[in-house]
């Protein structure tokens, strides 16, 4: 490989289970819920530069100093400023806005890539600190894999899935707030702190457990988007739901082949078929 430039992954994640716990005196709402990193990824390439510069291919994305990724590498730039530049050339394949982590995702992979390649050599835990201060998810990505998330998303364990499933990702044209969505929840139907392993009990999955509470926040607000989720589990989806607080819902299935046969009724979505990461 050219040691001038790399090309790197930077996977999406959905949460295959959310519960609201409360809410601090700072205004951040806590949870519980549990992450699964999969294989949908935006494409991340590090050029050595004179200077450090951010470009994408959509237009919507910020190219300055309020981009994750920028704020990521202006971070570790702290920590190693005579270290040389790169250039960072983002392409976006995880939609925007979706609940689908693609931000939070591209700034852990730049943070992971200059830790490496600047010889700053910080471990696990000096680096979880800078995570949690440029978002509240960017965290899970250090590591990956599915964990149980617990306070503002960045209190991680790592558990092992008993079992392997595919996903089909539906993704409608709407961008929904979570600030908003968080707003609205009614906190009196919060949920105290819940490890999830009860879901794994067995060696299976026990999917009829499963839940995102904001779902009813959502579904009333956009009924068009609760629809996705009842066509997904009339095509056969073991379980469906939103990821985050939305727009995407997920459905999950046995296999890839029953899973493409569910993709097929949908066909004026964006749609994408993909798998867990075992980290």
């Amino acid at each position: 490989m050219d040691d001038q430039k790399y090309t790197v992954q930077s996977n999406a994640k959905v949460n295959l289970c959310l519960r609201i716990t409360g809410r601090l005196p700072s205004g951040y709402h806590t949870l519980s819920s549990l992450f699964q990193e999969i294989d949908l990824h935006d494409i991340i390439t590090f050029t050595k530069a004179t200077n450090y510069a951010l470009h994408c291919n959509l237009e919507t994305i910020p190219r300055d100093a309020k981009n994750l990724c920028s704020i990521a590498y202006h971070k570790l730039k702290a920590l190693a400023p005579g270290a040389p530049d790169w250039h960072i050339q983002l392409i976006k394949n995880i939609p925007v806005e979706a609940g689908l982590g693609g931000g939070s995702s591209n700034a852990a992979t730049v943070l992971k890539f200059l830790n490496s390649h600047w010889n700053l050599h910080l471990p696990e835990s000096d680096l979880i600190k800078i995570a949690r201060q440029i978002g509240a998810d960017v965290a899970f990505y250090l590591r990956g894999g599915t964990q149980m998330a617990a306070g503002i998303g960045d209190i991680l364990t790592p558990l092992e899935l008993p079992e392997r499933f595919v996903l089909l990702l539906i993704c409608p044209q709407v961008q929904i707030s979570t600030p908003w969505a968080y707003r609205q929840f009614d906190l009196t139907k919060r949920k105290y702190g819940d490890k999830f392993r009860h879901l794994f009990e067995s060696g299976k999955i026990h999917w009829e457990l499963f839940e995102n509470q904001f779902e009813s926040v959502v579904f009333p607000a956009y009924p068009e988007i609760g629809n996705l989720k009842a066509r997904l589990l009339e095509a056969g989806a073991l379980y469906a739901g939103l990821s985050g607080s939305g727009s995407t819902v997920f459905g999950i299935f046995h296999t890839r082949c029953a899973a493409e046969s569910a993709r097929r009724l949908f066909d004026h979505f964006t749609s994408y078929i993909s798998l867990p990461v075992i980290s």
